[in-house]
């Protein structure tokens, strides 16, 4: 595997489920060097080419998700390469499977948006959630202004990032950004629990729901409504569905096999 020097990213694949977890691994602040970012995006290309990984976790080592980036690293990359930042926190957006955010601690910067680029995101209490980036003259370049705005709204995304304004992890659940918030001492079972939760549905059902979602944000909902259909059809003819169907009529949980 190529090697990515001053990358803070670690990459584990546990022997007793089909995960891979994905850790920042730089604490106290697990501060995102741009070497990272370019690790970050090879490795989920190699886990979409990896059959045996189901479900992807992202989580930060320590007490906090993330500070966010690495802010003496811009000044050494290009106004070119900067531009393109985006594309590699976006690649859990890209994945087919399913990426769970696991957030605790200062989740900034980069970190929220590495954070939003997932799936879903399970915070605890202690979350803290931000966008300060305007505070050194600079906005935030790997989704956050795009992604805010198109969960929590426009006015809710001005009033964040033009602000530099941190919110809690129940006012980012009111907005839509965090999928559960739960105490510190319950955020390891809970990403678990929605592990298993989604280790229990079909792979291939799980890629076209997620492509279907994702692909159609930015088309008209006649196009939309186009691809859902392509999806649907596509599935009547899977094992899986099949599968699924038998074990519906005779009670019993479905095997489903990604085919």
């Amino acid at each position: 595997m190529t090697e990515y020097p001053g990358s803070i990213l670690r990459v584990e694949y546990p022997a007793d489920r089909p995960v891979a977890v994905l850790t920042l691994d730089a604490p106290p602040f697990n501060i995102v060097t741009v070497p990272t970012r370019e690790h970050f995006a090879a490795t989920f290309r190699e886990i979409e080419r990896n059959e045996q990984v189901r479900v992807v976790i992202i989580q930060g080592a320590g007490d906090h998700f993330s500070s966010g980036g690495d802010i003496a690293g811009f000044l050494e990359a290009t106004p070119e390469y900067l531009s393109h930042l985006a594309e590699n926190v976006a690649a859990p957006e890209r994945c087919s499977k399913p990426v769970i955010a696991r957030l605790h601690g200062y989740t900034l910067g980069v970190g929220l948006e590495i954070a939003l680029a997932c799936d879903f995101r399970i915070a605890s209490e202690r979350t803290e959630l931000g966008l300060p980036e305007i505070r050194l003259g600079m906005i935030p370049g790997s989704g956050g202004t795009q992604r805010i705005a198109r969960i929590a709204g426009i006015g809710r995304a001005k009033d964040m990032i033009m602000r530099a304004r941190r919110i809690s992890a129940e006012e980012a659940k009111a907005w839509g950004l965090v999928t559960e918030v739960v105490p510190v001492h319950e955020l390891d079972a809970r990403v678990n629990a929605l592990v298993d939760e989604l280790l229990a549905f079909s792979p291939l059902a799980f890629r076209c729901c997620k492509l279907a979602i994702n692909e159609s944000q930015e088309a008209p909902l006649s196009t939309g409504l186009k691809f859902e259909g392509s999806m649907y059809g596509f599935l009547r003819t899977s094992e899986d569905f099949q599968e699924g169907v038998r074990a519906f009529k005779e009670k019993r949980r479905p095997q489903f096999r990604g085919r």
